[in-house]
């Protein structure tokens, strides 16, 4: 089954591509039915019953995944839903978030798969949404890196951009970013920035350090972001005042929401937060049947 032009158009809003959420959501099912039958559905439910169910937040949370839940539902044949909630928005528990009517056997066939997307992008998003809470005082972004679940990274990504969080790169090839392995294995940071330039020039260059004479010296080069990696609270206020604007700069390691606003509070443009997407917890959400209510 191919996703509705609704659907496909709205995916494309959030800036989903729908090919890649169709064939996930395909791969889901096939993997929970791994070329069999729900077993106890089939022995239970008659064949042409049909219900209809809410899927609701259990807890209050920061809703994301909704579109990816609805696509999970039209693979399974379950056109019939409405979206009750707009991902990125607040809900106390018992917000229903999609109500779908259609064959029981295959709402329940969509039940887990589609819970599963949602309580994980909603909890990146609620964990998103805090960090962007401990910062708002400040300019400083809260951004998340590449530290995501394989093959989820676009959903993961969009799950920090519906929580107010800002993205990095989404591959290696948006973007450089030369860390600590580079530097040792190319001779140097600044020989290492240096063949970035010369072979890609149109790239962004983004480069690690650990101290402030590091800082001194890639700025000089020319990079256009740097990195400043587990610099504690007095260090990144020097690195902040060197830097005076002409680069910007990312704080990362040993951030915490607990120290989040005092890092912030230096001037730095971005905290690097990789807990966003690989420490989330996830939403409790649930798939509820209103027969007969």
């Amino acid at each position: 089954m191919t996703l509705s032009d609704a659907l496909s158009q709205r995916l494309v809003s959030e800036g989903l591509d729908p090919a890649y959420i169709e064939d996930l959501a395909k791969r889901t099912i096939a993997e929970d039915l791994a070329g069999g039958e729900d077993v106890t559905s089939t022995a239970t439910i008659p064949a042409d019953k049909e219900s209809t169910a809410e899927f609701a937040a259990r807890k209050p949370g920061t809703i994301a995944g909704a579109s990816m839940a609805a696509a999970v539902l039209e693979v399974v044949g379950i056109a019939d839903y409405q979206f009750c909630i707009t991902d990125g928005s607040y809900v106390e528990a018992g917000a229903v978030i999609i109500r779908a009517h259609g064959n029981t056997r295959k709402l329940l066939l969509a039940e887990r798969s589609a819970l599963n997307f949602m309580g994980n992008l909603s909890g990146i998003a609620t964990l998103t949404h805090r960090w962007v809470a401990e910062v708002a005082h400040t300019d400083t972004k809260i951004r998340d890196t590449r530290k995501t679940t394989p093959m989820l990274r676009e959903l993961e990504k969009y799950a920090v951009r519906t929580g107010g969080g800002v993205n990095h790169r989404m591959s290696l090839s948006d973007a450089a970013l030369i860390k600590d392995n580079h530097v040792v294995a190319s001779g140097g940071i600044t020989a290492a920035f240096k063949a970035i330039r010369a072979q890609y020039p149109e790239i962004p260059v983004e480069v690690e350090v650990d101290t402030l004479e590091q800082l001194r010296d890639i700025m000089d080069a020319g990079a256009d972001l740097i990195l400043l990696d587990n610099m504690n609270l007095e260090q990144t206020r020097a690195a902040v005042a060197i830097a005076a604007g002409r680069v910007k700069l990312e704080s990362s390691g040993g951030l915490t929401l607990e120290n989040a606003k005092a890092y912030a509070s230096t001037g730095v443009d971005y905290l690097a937060v990789g807990a966003l997407t690989h420490s989330a917890p996830v939403l409790d959400i649930g798939l509820d049947f209103k027969d007969g209510k």
